[in-house]
């Protein structure tokens, strides 16, 4: 979840091979891959919300337009907006991209169904990052399905090798038909790295030169005018299944009895294990998913068999199944939806290897693996100074203090790590917003109870993003709610994107700082209470406040607890040549009593042989957490530097 960049990753990450010359072959990661491939097709226009393992696309896409000062790229409020934005540009005639992970399609799912009646009058290109086995999600989902539900053509692109051009056709495509593609990746390709061969980028044609073409019955979905738009959404879907079998990264590859259908990354394990089984197939293999083309499904039907490989759902073998229903095919077809393959997690060589070998007829063992002894477990946990361990320390004092019995509404972030001990203040995690919007309906179910409390516990990032409407809602039907802003002033999980919180856009351009207590003032939350997360005291003080009054008045309060995010401070001390001060245990005044290794969790405080604490050096940032929760005053600062300090409780990301 974090990672060594992200340790570092105050200031915008440098993606200096996006401005490589044409010609040139630079070893590239996926997503910065498809970055260069709209590049490369003219984009004039980004906007996105971050989410792994999407993120990549808009950092690089950033960093080039820092450098070179064309396309426009923005970080939006949310996916949905985001979207909408990007629309707005293609209608203008621009060449437009949005991105986001998976489960952001389905908040900006409204405006996506309603992109493919519209059409375009430049391109809108909308790439949603699956990701399969969910290593950094809440669910599951294979978003080809969207193209299939709202008749938007799906691009995938087979490996990382590819997904350079494969974005730049999907631009081009876009372009010439007036219609908004899907282009699908999945996280193998987003976070792999491969060589790419470098295309052209025409600065020019990345400056934007608008234009709208005033026609109502054209771009405003009323009844009347969407009921035709309907119809023509339905004759182009059939047109572009023609259109797609000439595009050009599909392929046909030798011949045989038997027909692997590969497609997107699904193409890369099948090319490799036919290689290695030795057997003679037709290895047809592609990039445009939905809908599937007709010279792909009358190539696949030719044989006796046919095996589809295929990441997530059984997108293109539903497709296949049915075309030969229709058809009176005799093809027998395998793939997930008859179990040859399974229908959960990432594919692999060895699944796919065997499948085939299966439906060839052969006996394929798996490779032998040796066994390795197993590793201890290794829970991830928040960062050493992390202001959220403080808070969350002060939170359950407060709780305590206050006799309630309390349910916490958890979120999408860093702190859904609160879901583990010691702190165990997340009992359910939904969506990113839910925290507020299924803690109000929980606040409004337990209403009766004088000692049940429910507490929704959210970032800033996700604020902005969907806590806003919810807060909104809790605040217009005054559930009993109590709802804690976690402000670290970025979005942290992800890299340390800015928000609209910081003052601060996409590629570090100046941007309207939008002020989070105005904001729930605004909204109509009378009681609101801001506390330093660094300072147990005042959090736990304020919490305490704020528990009293929802629980006396039955009427919601915010709590808006503020600390910097550690790295990012220590990325600006490092800068400034500022000291990170170091703590270390006094041996005559600890007692073994274990708050600070149990109760706190402190990654940096290690439990030795005799039950007292040690500090690593390596780990401590010097916050000052572990100094505040000790009753014995055992730890002890080296030297104090006030400048840490306030960098600890104001660091921005420098972008």
């Amino acid at each position: 979840m974090w990672t060594r960049r992200g340790s570092l990753g105050a200031t915008l990450p440098k993606y200096s091979e996006v401005l490589s010359e044409e010609g040139k072959t630079e070893i590239m990661l996926g997503n910065a891959a498809i970055a260069r491939g709209l590049l490369e097709g003219g984009l004039q226009f980004a906007s996105a919300y971050p989410g792994t393992p999407s993120t990549e696309i808009t950092e690089a896409l950033s960093y080039f337009a820092s450098k070179k000062g064309v396309p426009y790229v923005e970080w939006s409020t949310n996916e949905k907006v985001a979207l909408e934005a990007a629309l707005g540009a293609a209608i203008s005639g621009l060449k437009a991209f949005t991105g986001m992970k998976h489960v952001g399609l389905n908040v900006a799912a409204d405006p996506f169904f309603s992109s493919a009646y519209l059409g375009v009058d430049g391109a809108l290109v909308v790439v949603s990052a699956d990701d399969p086995w969910m290593w950094s999600s809440q669910n599951e989902q294979d978003n080809r399905i969207y193209g299939l539900h709202a008749f938007v053509p799906v691009i995938e692109p087979r490996g990382v090798q590819e997904a350079k051009e494969a974005a730049r056709l999907a631009l081009e495509w876009s372009y010439a038909l007036k219609r908004p593609f899907l282009f699908r990746i999945t996280t193998r390709i987003a976070h792999s790295r491969a060589p790419i061969t470098l295309g052209k980028i025409n600065l020019e044609e990345l400056k934007a030169e608008p234009r709208f073409r005033r026609d109502p019955s054209k771009w405003t979905l009323i009844p009347e005018f969407a009921r035709r738009h309907r119809v023509e959404l339905l004759r182009f879907w059939e047109e572009v299944k023609g259109e797609l079998s000439d595009f050009p990264l599909n392929s046909v590859e030798g011949s045989g009895e038997i027909a692997v259908l590969a497609s997107g990354i699904g193409y890369v394990y099948a090319k490799e294990a036919v290689k290695d089984l030795e057997i003679p197939v037709t290895l047809i293999g592609i990039s445009t998913p939905v809908p599937l083309p007709d010279r792909v499904i009358e190539k696949a039907l030719e044989h006796d068999k046919v095996i589809v490989i295929e990441e997530g759902e059984p997108v293109v073998e539903a497709q296949l199944r049915e075309e030969a229903q229709k058809r009176g095919s005799k093809t027998e077809i395998f793939g997930k939806m008859d179990g040859t393959l399974r229908r959960y997690g990432e594919l692999d060589l060895a699944e796919v290897r065997e499948a085939i070998g299966r439906t060839y007829g052969m006996e394929v063992e798996r490779p032998k693996v040796r066994e390795v002894p197993k590793l201890p477990p290794r829970p991830p946990v928040l960062c050493p100074g992390c202001p959220y361990r403080s808070y969350f320390y002060a939170l359950k004092r407060a709780v305590n203090k206050a006799r309630v019995e309390p349910i916490y509404s958890g979120d999408i972030g860093c702190y859904s790590l609160g879901i583990t001990p010691p702190f165990e203040v997340q009992d359910i995690i939904i969506d990113m917003g839910a925290s507020i919007g299924a803690g109000g309906g929980m606040a409004q179910a337990f209403r009766e109870d004088p000692k049940r409390l429910i507490i929704a516990i959210i970032g800033d990032s996700t604020f902005y993003h969907s806590g806003v409407t919810s807060l909104i809602n809790v605040v217009y039907n005054q559930a009993p709610l109590l709802t804690i802003i976690l402000d670290n002033y970025t979005t942290a999980m992800t890299g340390h994107q800015p928000h609209p919180g910081v003052g601060i856009g996409a590629g570090g351009r100046p941007a309207k700082e939008i002020d989070m207590e105005s904001v729930v003032k605004g909204i109509g939350v009378e009681k609101v209470l801001v506390a330093d997360a660094f300072s147990i005291k005042d959090s736990e003080e304020k919490t305490l406040e704020a528990i009293k009054y929802v629980i006396e008045q039955r009427k919601p309060a915010v709590v808006i607890a503020k600390g910097a995010c550690s790295l990012v401070a220590l990325a600006h001390a490092r800068r400034k040549g500022i000291k990170v001060p170091q703590y270390y245990v006094e041996e005559s005044k600890c007692t073994a009593c274990g708050i600070c290794y149990k109760a706190f969790n402190c990654p940096a405080i290690i439990k030795k042989e005799d039950g007292k604490a040690w500090i690593d050096p390596s780990l401590c940032v010097g916050c000052g957490q572990c100094e505040q929760i000790c009753p014995f005053g055992a730890f002890v600062i080296k030297e104090r530097v006030p400048e840490w300090d306030q960098l600890l409780r104001t660091a921005k990301p420098r972008w």
